[in-house]
């Protein structure tokens, strides 16, 4: 492996992350709440460290291998992850922990939403805006890296989707150079956050608010500026808005750039995973209100519709807002929503789960092997939207598939070792290894409970879960490191 080239680039992105830690300093001076002094301070120590790295490899230009790319890739998550924990320590209110900093930075970067906080409503301002700004920047990191990066190096979700998946997708690339591809891809992005923003704040939200809650909205993230998460407002017209932009953003990106570039909405709907992907938020909304109109939630139709609706798709989405404690509801929607989360959202977009494809080609995988067993010499393809997927993709989603369930149960074990009831082990692996934020049990609020030991298993699955498995699990494999 190339440790020069590596370094550098390490050193460039610590160099570029200590900037985001300045818009908070000006949050801090507008809003005069006296907490601009950790993110100055952050500022500078990841500056200097990002320089120390970089200085005595600037002029060491090589051209990435795989293994550099792969090494590359985790770093970007589990570096950045560290040092964003840097102004949470540093703050004096709230005053946190090293484990409870790192565990809060890492699952705004990966999208999570999962908070060790308590009594968000009473922190400073420019800590609000850090935490929705950490969801937002890592919202970004992904869509560049699922479309732009991964597929580069042959390990990420979008590689399956663009070689494999019909439609308009199929045919041709995006741009022509990678770095075009990133550009397009983020002004997709940034378009929705400011209509995004726009409409939390035409929908009553004050400014702040409606700028905060697009940064995590967009993001698929989760995290709020209120405890009460979006059922602080109490308006149907912003959980609407809310839906909305959650169902677009859990939706390919890289399909939202050729429906956008060629003025034709109804590529959507030639998509085979946006069909399946609306199909199922679909089944799950109508699912959900019905259970709740019938159980005894003393909701009636009204309340179950908005809530019911609301619920299912920021927890099918992996988005993780709340406008009621899904926890305290009837056992088996409860428990139907966060298997949702496990489907989560498509291939290129800020959800998180095993994504929508992967479960496609598992479905079919599965009716074709009892189709064999009544027909054993029949030749029997896999298709989707009338293409012929390989069996070499097929056999890869299955890798993808054995190994998350391995390492979730290995995680799960783990949290049961701890002394946490089985129900809060389950949920909590669930959902942080989908990026996905609010559990059950224990963890139905908030993690702050957990003690240090489960909340470090939480932060590794919370970036298995969003390199996708395979990316993390190379670095720690033998073999990577041997020659």
């Amino acid at each position: 492996m190339q440790f020069t080239a590596v370094q550098r680039i390490l050193g460039i992105l610590l160099m570029l992350f200590s900037v985001t830690m300045l818009p908070p300093v000006l949050v801090s001076w507008w809003y005069a709440d006296g907490a601009a002094a950790p993110f100055l301070i952050g500022f500078s120590l990841t500056l200097t460290m990002g320089g120390i790295f970089w200085w005595p490899v600037r002029n060491r230009r090589r051209e990435l291998r795989l293994r550099d790319g792969f090494m590359v890739v985790v770093m970007f998550w589990t570096v950045l992850g560290l040092t964003g924990s840097l102004p949470f320590m540093l703050s004096q209110y709230p005053h946190m922990s090293l484990t409870d900093s790192v565990f809060e930075s890492v699952s705004g970067l990966t999208t999570t939403g999962a908070t060790v906080i308590v009594g968000i409503d009473s922190l400073p301002r420019s800590i609000l805006f850090y935490r929705q700004q950490l969801q937002w920047l890592g919202g970004m990191g992904i869509i560049v890296l699922a479309v732009a990066v991964l597929p580069m190096l042959g390990i990420g979700g979008m590689q399956l989707y663009r070689a494999e998946t019909p439609g308009p997708m199929k045919d041709s690339k995006l741009t022509p150079r990678i770095t075009e591809t990133a550009k397009a891809l983020w002004y997709i992005y940034l378009g929705l956050t400011i209509a995004c923003g726009l409409a939390y704040w035409l929908s009553g939200m004050e400014l702040f608010d409606a700028v905060g809650h697009a940064f995590s909205t967009v993001a698929i993230g989760g995290f709020s500026t209120h405890d009460a998460s979006m059922g602080y407002y109490d308006s149907t017209l912003i959980e609407m808005v809310a839906v909305v932009f959650m169902l677009l953003s859990g939706i390919n990106f890289a399909l939202h750039f050729v429906a956008w570039r060629q003025r034709q909405p109804l590529i959507y709907f030639g998509d085979s995973e946006f069909k399946y992907y609306i199909g199922g938020m679909v089944v799950v909304s109508v699912a959900v209100v019905a259970l709740l109109h019938w159980a005894d939630t003393h909701y009636d139709w009204g309340e179950s519709i908005t809530k019911g609706i609301f619920q299912a798709v920021s927890i099918g989405t992996t988005a993780g807002f709340t406008t009621a404690d899904y926890s305290q509801w009837p056992g088996v929607v409860s428990i139907m929503l966060l298997f949702a989360s496990f489907v989560g959202g498509c291939a290129g977009s800020t959800g998180g789960g095993i994504k929508v494809i992967r479960f496609i080609l598992l479905i079919k995988q599965g009716v074709r092997e009892i189709y064999r067993l009544i027909h054993p010499s029949a030749q029997i393809p896999i298709r989707l939207g009338g293409k012929t997927i390989s069996t070499r993709v097929v056999e890869a989603v299955w890798g993808f598939f054995s190994l998350y369930v391995a390492t979730f149960t290995l995680m799960y074990l783990g949290l049961a070792l701890t002394g946490l009831d089985l129900i809060t082990s389950f949920s909590a692996v669930a959902a942080c290894i989908n990026n996905l934020g609010p559990g059950l049990g224990d963890v139905g609020l908030n993690y702050a409970g957990l003690n240090d030991a489960a909340k470090w298993i939480l932060c590794f699955a919370m970036l298995l879960g969003r390199l996708e498995i395979f990316t993390l699990l190379v670095i720690l494999s033998p073999a990577y490191w041997t020659k």
